[in-house]
């Protein structure tokens, strides 16, 4: 499997505010740059957190996009993938219509009677992990469902798991002209973090481009 952390920050390194409020980093070059990413991958991950903070829908925006994608034999969305560990997500969720197919990774604290509202809403829920979902058991799972390459988009928790389980292929990140600030907004990779510098994922930068009043910074990991 091939994973694609994709993600818009600040100049110092922040998603959004510490209201955690979905903040408008890039323009619209970066929109269609990001939905070409989307329409190249075969799921979009987030966490809970970002469904929760966002409502997000994860389809494509362009629809040459999706009648490509349909006559290449291939659903019009990629499907949907939310990593949940106790099954926080609402059940009228927009991730959860029927645009494209949902996966939800839980671990097996969640309770069944959330698992069974959210099957019943339409989502194809998945156990791997104990207390926490485990994420390369649960991206195993997805490539048995032929699964190959998979989008993240956040947010930064569920981005420091995945490059704490050495999960990242390539990380495509747009750098905003703003400042954020402030200590508890959430930055590109939360969590515990690294401490030992033999830990600390080393990145190889591919490529920088200036879009809209930014960059866009590819690394291979």
């Amino acid at each position: 499997m091939h994973v694609v952390v994709n993600a818009a920050m600040s100049a110092d390194g922040k998603l959004s505010s510490r209201r955690r409020e979905q903040i408008k980093i890039s323009g619209p070059d970066d929109f269609d740059r990001m939905d070409r990413i989307r329409a190249a991958a075969d799921a979009i991950v987030v966490g809970v957190g970002t469904v929760l903070a966002d409502d997000p829908h994860l389809t494509l925006d362009v629809e040459d996009r999706r009648v490509q994608r349909l006559r290449n034999g291939r659903p019009g969305n990629p499907a949907r993938v939310v990593a949940d560990s106790r099954a926080r997500t609402p059940t009228d969720a927009r991730v959860l219509d029927d645009e494209a197919t949902t996966y939800l990774l839980v671990a097996d604290v969640a309770p069944d009677d959330r698992v069974s509202a959210l099957e019943d809403a339409g989502a194809v829920v998945l156990r791997a992990g104990e207390e926490r979902v485990d994420l390369a058991a649960g991206f195993e799972t997805l490539g048995e469902r032929d699964i190959d390459r998979v989008m993240v988009e956040g947010g930064g928790e569920l981005i420091f798991s995945l490059f704490a389980a050495g999960l990242v292929d390539e990380l495509s990140l747009y750098v905003g002209s703003m400042i954020i600030g402030g200590r508890d907004a959430p930055t590109l990779a939360d969590g515990d973090g690294f401490v030992d510098s033999e830990a600390f994922p080393r990145l190889d930068l591919m490529d920088a481009k200036r879009i809209d009043d930014g960059i866009v910074l590819r690394y291979s990991v």
